[in-house]
C-alpha cells in the first residue's frame, strides 16, 4: 500500500502516528509524509525565517528516521487555510504525486486551529485530486478519492480512539524521530519545564493500557460519504 500522512506542524506526525507509520515500512509498505505549516512561529528567541528551515530540516530527519519520503507546503504559521486555493494545488500535487490508498491526518475537532484546517485542506484536496479538470500546475495523473483516518489529538485529549494499532516494537524508533526536533524539545524542556519525549512516550502508554498492549496510537476512520471500506488499512 501507498500511505500518506499529512500533519500540521513539522513534528505533529512524529507525536501522533510515527509509531504506526514505521511498522507499515517495517511491512514492506510505501510511505510518505507531509505537514503544511512551515512551524515558524513555534519558538520565543529563534526568528521565524532561521525556525522555518530550521524545522524543515528536522522534519526530514525525522522521516529518515523511519524511511518515510517527506513533503512540505511550507505554509506559515497560523495561515493555515482550506479556503486558499494556492495551499490546496500544492496539497492536490502532493496526493497525485503519492497516489495514496488512504490518508491519515488530525482530526477534525482538533485544539488547534492549524489542526483543524489541515484536515479540512486534505479533505477538499483530496477532492480536487480526484478531478480531470483540476489544474494544479503540474502534468501529475488524478488520484482517486481515497479513505481518511483522523490521528489522536496531543496528550489524548478530547479523542476517543475506535481503532487501536500496537507500536510496542516500534516506539523507540518513534521516540527516536520525535528527538529530531530538537528546536522544540530543548525549548520546551527550558521554557515550559516538559520533558516532550516523555510526554509523548506516558500518552503512547495510556493507549496502550487501554487495548491491552504496551504502547498504542489511537484512530478513527473518517465516517463522512465515500470515504469509508470494507479493507482493513491499519496495521
Amino acid at each position: 500500500m501507498k500511505i500518506l500522512a499529512v500533519g500540521a506542524h513539522p513534528d505533529d506526525l512524529e507525536i501522533a502516528c510515527y509509531g504506526t507509520l514505521a511498522r507499515y515500512i517495517n511491512e514492506g509498505h510505501s510511505v510518505a509524509v507531509c505537514h503544511v505549516s512551515n512551524g515558524n512561529l513555534g519558538h520565543v528567541v529563534i526568528e521565524p525565517d532561521e525556525l522555518a528551515e530550521i524545522r524543515s530540516k528536522e522534519a526530514a530527519n525525522a522521516a529518515a528516521v523511519i524511511g518515510a519520503k517527506h513533503y512540505t507546503l511550507d505554509i506559515d504559521d497560523q495561515y493555515v487555510d482550506s479556503n486558499n486555493d494556492e495551499q490546496v494545488r500544492k496539497l492536490v500535487t502532493v496526493i497525485r504525486e503519492v497516489q495514496p490508498d488512504f490518508i491519515i491526518t488530525h482530526s477534525e475537532d482538533d485544539y488547534h486551529r492549524d489542526h483543524v484546517q489541515t484536515y479540512q485542506l486534505v479533505f477538499r484536496a483530496t477532492c480536487c485530486a480526484s478531478l480531470a479538470h483540476y489544474y494544479d500546475g503540474t502534468d501529475l495523473p488524478t488520484a482517486e478519492i481515497c479513505p481518511l483516518y483522523q490521528m489522536d489529538t496531543l496528550a489524548n485529549t478530547g479523542f476517543d480512539p475506535t481503532e487501536y494499532v500496537d507500536i510496542s516494537d516500534t516506539i523507540e524508533l518513534k521516540l527516536k524521530a520525535l528527538a529530531c526536533h530538537e528546536s522544540q524539545i530543548v525549548w520546551m524542556k527550558e521554557h515550559d519545564k516538559i520533558d516532550f519525549i516523555d510526554f509523548v512516550r506516558s500518552s503512547s502508554k495510556v493507549r496502550g493500557y487501554q487495548c491491552g498492549v504496551g504502547y498504542a496510537e489511537g484512530f478513527r476512520p473518517d465516517m463522512h460519504y465515500g470515504r469509508l471500506t470494507t479493507k482493513r488499512l491499519l496495521p
